[in-house]
């Protein structure tokens, strides 16, 4: 008995030992092959803005599956904007950070990016084809300083199931997009699309402007080298931005006195569309990247659970925009302690596995382009390319974008005609 009892013990440590070894294995044949010894001993930080980062402490754990002696962490830096440079240059400086699309070519931020690597470099074997092109920015060398993580985009969260009771279809184009919300109205309901319409950051009129003014601008360069000049005679390309805004609004498609209930345009978005009864919300992917986790916290939601997608306004009689934006995005600090396996780390992340796992996690838009993995956004997949637009790529500045922002709030709220805000171009702050 006692060497039965033995051969059993014997097999199980095998069996445990099989066990571990087929996790290496299996991501090993998901295409990462360790380049470095698996024994090696380090440290990791990761620094940004976020306050805690669930999706990518997963990715810690997964990777030390197969480096299980790198520590790897997180911390967020308060007032990160303003305190990145000097973390950078410090002692416990961190090795990847959180870097933004609209850092670059601001003076404030030259610093921040003389410690970056660049990640276009062959030899670090990182995988960017996985990320959709017109994601990626290349400065005026042809470098790479900062990787997507994660993407966002604009649209709206549609209520399939308030649809389908009442025997409506979802709007593919504007002329329907009107028709649908008169529909809703002669139904009862008083605000068939909602927002966030408290602040100019944010708001609602800026989600639906900002993409039509995009693709406005998108193949005429001349008019958009003026537009991040900010010369005034740009504004007049602002104007079909504009009058979608205020035709949604002056048709009663949007109530506004209902919007202004909403205090933030993020947490209250998502809990007053988990009351279910507004058809659409008009809101970033930032937005919904926060629906899953809340889904539980709305009372209304848990005891009458909907359906629901995300998808692009339907701002013309061809359809919606795809406004295809890096959200956050990871540089490597190249001065940074122990970059041989930060290198490693990023090489393991930066595939289209462990982003969309990510993503998964997070609820946010997947820089891949398996972007119907999560069905909430499956509708921006089947969005054609010719509709598919990267401000990045096109060469959109923030001051251009501060601009529209400001122009279609104050056009929404009243504040000033669309002839005025046209003529102020280059002027809002």
């Amino acid at each position: 008995m006692k060497k039965i009892k033995c051969i059993f013990l014997i097999i199980s440590i095998v069996v445990s030992l099989t066990a571990c070894d087929s996790k290496k294995t299996d991501k090993k044949e998901a295409g990462f092959v360790p380049a470095l010894d698996e024994n090696t001993e380090c440290s990791i930080t990761v620094a940004g803005s976020y306050d805690n980062f669930e999706a990518l402490e997963a990715e810690f754990d997964r990777f030390n599956e197969i480096y299980p002696k790198v520590q790897l962490s997180y911390m967020k830096l308060d007032d990160y904007n303003n305190i990145l440079g000097t973390a950078l240059e410090g002692e416990d400086k961190p090795n990847i950070f959180f870097s933004y699309a609209w850092m670059i070519g601001n003076d404030k931020y030259a610093s921040v990016f003389s410690h970056a690597e660049d990640l276009s470099d062959a030899s670090l074997n990182l995988d960017l084809g996985c990320i959709r092109s017109g994601l990626i920015d290349h400065d005026s060398e042809g470098h790479v300083m900062m990787v997507p993580v994660f993407s966002r985009s604009y649209g709206m969260l549609v209520n399939n199931d308030l649809f389908k009771k009442e025997g409506l279809s979802l709007p593919t184009t504007w002329t329907e997009l009107l028709k649908v919300c008169e529909e809703f109205k002669e139904k009862g309901y008083e605000s068939p699309m909602m927002g966030y319409s408290q602040e100019s950051s944010g708001c609602f009129m800026y989600t639906v402007a900002y993409p039509l003014f995009v693709a406005t601008l998108a193949d005429k360069p001349e008019a958009l080298k003026m537009a991040n000049n900010l010369d005034p005679a740009a504004g007049e390309y602002m104007r079909p931005a504009l009058e979608v805004v205020e035709c949604l609004i002056q048709n009663g498609c949007v109530d506004l006195n209902e919007c202004n209930k909403i205090e933030d345009n993020y947490t209250q978005v998502i809990l007053r569309f988990f009351e279910g009864d507004v058809p659409m919300m008009i809101c970033s992917g930032d937005t919904v990247s926060g629906t899953k986790k809340r889904e539980s916290q709305s009372e209304a939601f848990s005891a009458a659970p909907f359906n629901y997608t995300f998808l692009p306004i339907p701002l013309t009689e061809e359809g919606g925009y795809f406004i295809d934006s890096p959200s956050v995005e990871f540089s490597v600090n190249k001065d940074c302690d122990n970059l041989d396996m930060t290198n490693e780390f990023m090489r393991f992340l930066i595939t289209d596995d462990e982003l969309n796992q990510m993503a998964s996690v997070k609820r946010l838009v997947t820089p891949t382009e398996e972007m119907s993995f999560d069905s909430v956004y499956a509708p921006f997949a089947k969005v054609p390319s010719e509709r598919t637009i990267s401000p990045e790529v096109l060469g959109i500045t923030d001051p251009l974008a501060v601009q529209i922002k400001n122009a279609a709030y104050q056009v929404g709220k009243g504040d000033i005609t669309i002839d005025e805000a046209v003529t102020m171009y280059g002027t809002f702050e």
